[in-house]
């Protein structure tokens, strides 16, 4: 069985598909706390395509958000932003990720860094991150390494994070802390 130590900041994994309300889900989260509002985009607008996605998010979340913008320098972001009276959410890993991985950065490294912030927030937090491992397996090498290393990254995530909710049309499903018994034989 868990346990939760109430001691630590909450933070919560926020996993699903493209278009399952991941984004929508996990603001709402954080804006039930009643805290200050802080998003943290990893994504860049290299299209226009990209421009008007970023635009809807914008639009959705309001004024009452400080947005802060970084594709490469997460921990650093949530390092700083991070306080008792604010609720961090950083949408997504996803892109981060892919950043990294065309940035030439050391993946593990990166991800280890990650999740040992986790530890040294102030304040509650929230990551986004897409489940891309669900579909086939990918045609090409960069891709099916790329899954890899996101489904690598989700894990590690839910291992620190002391929340983890699966989004599927919209419908969250709670998995951890589990709310059932532990499978055995």
């Amino acid at each position: 069985m868990e346990v939760t130590d109430h001691s630590k900041p909450r933070t919560a994994l926020v996993l699903g598909g493209a278009r399952s309300g991941k984004s929508t889900f996990a603001e709402r989260l954080a804006e039930q706390t009643g805290l200050q509002k802080v998003y943290v985009a990893t994504s860049a607008a290299f299209d226009t395509e990209m421009e008007e996605r970023i635009g809807t998010h914008r639009h959705r979340r309001g004024p009452s958000w400080i947005t802060i913008e970084e594709q490469l320098n997460l921990k650093d972001v949530l390092l700083r932003e991070s306080a008792p009276d604010r609720v961090i959410l950083a949408d997504c890993l996803t892109l981060w990720l892919s950043n990294l991985t065309f940035s030439g950065k050391d993946i593990g490294e990166e991800t280890a860094a990650l999740c040992e912030t986790v530890a040294h927030l102030k304040g509650p937090c929230i990551f986004v991150s897409n489940e891309v491992g669900l579909g086939i397996v990918p045609e090409n090498r960069l891709s099916r390494s790329f899954r890899d290393a996101q489904g690598r990254l989700n894990q590690d995530m839910a291992e620190v994070c002391t929340q983890v909710v699966f989004l599927a049309a919209g419908q969250p499903l709670l998995l951890k802390p589990r709310t059932q018994p532990d499978i055995t034989l």
